[in-house]
């Protein structure tokens, strides 16, 4: 296994339609290799985004044919890196979607797949419901795959905010976790960086987050502020809260064996009995 890895990490601001993101992503191919890096990682959405159901529905098609996850696998094998392609909304078979990530080996082959499991319903005060179960299917499956430097958790957005799945990932092994998201800005000025320091934090490992930034083709308005953080909970990037951009981190994966044998959580963890009692 290698120990060390270095990763370019692509904040976006997506549009409505494949072909404007498809350009972004080959320059960010281009920066990753002209800087090194064996690994690119990309934020959520990072095909398209465009809450327009009905206009979306004219774009979105299968995994195998989709213009987006086409030219990563392209892109990847081109170049002779690895992209992690954040997510890119894919059909469902059913009118809706599944927000749907590929990680891409530098042969250009999708070595695993993972589709959101946790779809971000929720009820801001003053802003509109956000539905993301009216447009998206959810997942069913975590993924854990095995890489050359590890075992490596895959995430997207939401799923943040449920600490079991990163705890089960830590406990598979899994030294990297990946949360690409395009958070809001109110969460994310209250949440995004607290939660991620914690993921990494309670599971001893390398937390890689890459974010959608600004204003939207669609309207919306993203958070950015793209993240990597150490096992110990050390930011080691952090890139701007409203434009797009690259970024390049070194990893030590040797830390994560290093922070889990000083505060050994995963080996000190016993089961035990809930009780609730009335007063």
């Amino acid at each position: 296994m290698d120990n060390k890895l270095r990763v370019c990490v692509a904040q976006m601001t997506s549009t409505n339609r494949h072909a404007g993101n498809i350009e972004f992503l080959e320059k960010a191919v281009r920066h990753a290799v002209n800087e090194g890096c064996q690994l690119l990682a990309l934020p959520e959405a990072a095909g398209m985004m465009n809450k327009d159901r009905d206009d979306a529905r004219t774009q979105i098609t299968t995994e195998s044919d989709d213009p987006y996850i086409l030219a990563c696998k392209k892109l990847a094998k081109f170049s002779g890196i690895w992209i992690h392609n954040g997510s890119t909304p894919i059909s469902s078979g059913d009118g809706r979607f599944l927000n749907h990530t590929n990680l891409i080996n530098m042969s250009g082959e999708t070595v695993t797949t993972y589709d959101k499991i946790h779809l971000f319903d929720v009820f801001l005060e003053g802003r509109p419901a956000t539905g993301e179960s009216n447009r998206y299917n959810p997942g069913t499956e975590a993924k854990v795959v095995d890489t050359p430097w590890g075992p490596w958790g895959l995430s997207v957005c939401y799923d943040l905010r449920f600490p079991h799945l990163y705890r089960d990932y830590a406990k598979s092994g899994a030294t990297i976790m990946f949360i690409p998201s395009a958070f809001t800005v109110p969460t994310g000025e209250a949440h995004w960086e607290v939660l991620l320091r914690a993921r990494a934090i309670e599971n001893g490992a390398f937390v890689i987050a890459v974010a959608q930034a600004g204003k939207h083709d669609d309207g919306r308005q993203t958070y950015g502020h793209s993240m990597v953080i150490d096992p110990w909970g050390k930011i080691l990037l952090e890139m701007s809260g409203s434009e797009p951009g690259f970024g390049v981190v070194n990893l030590d994966l040797s830390q994560v064996e290093g922070v889990r044998g000083q505060i050994p959580s995963l080996k000190n963890e016993r089961a035990y009995k809930l009780s609730y009692e009335k007063s």
